[in-house]
């Protein structure tokens, strides 16, 4: 379909219930997969994962952590995504701890990253990331750590669900970095832009969320019609995806992945909708049923009769005829 794929990361349960020796094995095998793909754009989730967080003492702990993960993915071939760590939220005491962490880490890197800034929304544990809860702070202490490296960072995801922070991280950022939309709320329109000024300067949002799975053939096409300049086009693709991904990304947040293998599962991409962990269970019934028909409006469900059929299997399950 077009699209790169960002894997390894917490959509696909890491850190939460997938740990760093199966995320390795899931790297290796996208990456060799990867090989046989002309153009193909892949890119690995590198965190400090195998260091508990109730057992990180120190932030050299964490540098280590960060560094054994690097060399290990960047070893079979892959690029990293420099995911947030819990490790570090533990242990760091300010924003000097997170520049020293960063500065070490980020020009041993080969190729340049995306830092990825995941909200507590996502991850409670990563709550004050940067060193400090106040938001404008963190985007200061972030954005001093990206000026300082620019030349080893590709791009920032942002997963804090405010369009108005991201836009305003992402007119800030220093030239050639990139601004990698996390927000699956207002996804349409940071990846549409907006103009300050005049066409030289307009400025927008790339895509690196979770709703792309769920959502990816409609994800293709409007990218294309963007690319052959049809707004138009584009937001009527897009339009209907957002409730969709509004419901699937609504509190608790961090189930969200639930939806996605939900997706998946009604599309035939896979024989079970069962989870590392049993997250399955985390969404309700009712909350499901809304997802099957959401996915129908925005024309998602790619084989309706195989969608219905599981449906009502999972509906027989729960005893409703």
């Amino acid at each position: 379909m077009g699209l790169g794929v960002a894997e390894a990361m917490d959509t696909a349960q890491r850190g939460m219930g997938m740990d760093w020796p199966q995320s390795l094995e899931l790297i290796r095998r996208s990456t060799d997969a990867a090989k046989d793909i002309p153009g193909a754009l892949l890119a690995s989730g590198c965190g400090t994962d195998q260091l508990a967080p109730e057992d990180a003492r120190s932030v050299d702990e964490v540098i280590r952590a960060y560094e054994e993960q690097m060399a290990a993915i960047e070893a079979v071939g892959g690029r990293l995504i420099l995911m947030a760590s819990r490790a570090l939220a533990k242990v760091a005491r300010g924003p000097a701890d997170y520049e020293k962490v960063y500065d070490r880490i980020l020009p041993q890197a080969r190729q340049p990253v995306i830092l990825h800034w995941l909200g507590d929304m996502f991850d409670p544990a990563l709550k004050g990331y940067w060193g400090s809860t106040d938001t404008q702070q963190a985007v200061d202490i972030a954005l001093g750590i990206i000026n300082a490296h620019a030349a080893k960072v590709d791009g920032i995801k942002m997963s804090l669900l405010d369009k108005d922070i991201e836009i305003t991280v992402r007119r800030r950022l220093p030239a050639g970095v990139c601004m990698y939309t996390g927000d699956d709320f207002n996804y349409a329109e940071l990846i549409a832009g907006d103009e300050i000024g005049d066409s030289a300067n307009r400025r927008h949002s790339d895509a690196l969320l979770g709703i792309f799975d769920a959502i990816a053939p409609a994800a293709s096409a409007a990218l294309l019609a963007l690319a052959q300049n049809d707004r138009e086009k584009f937001d009527s693709i897009l339009a209907p995806t957002v409730p969709l991904s509004r419901h699937m990304f609504g509190a608790p947040t961090r189930f969200y992945k639930t939806g996605v293998v939900f997706i998946a599962w009604l599309n035939g991409h896979q024989s079970h909708f069962t989870m590392v962990g049993g997250q399955q269970s985390t969404r309700s019934l009712p909350h499901l049923v809304e997802l099957f028909r959401l996915a129908d409006a925005a024309g998602l469900l790619q084989k309706p009769e195989l969608a219905m059929a599981r449906m009502k299997t999972l509906l027989a399950m729960h005893g409703v005829s």
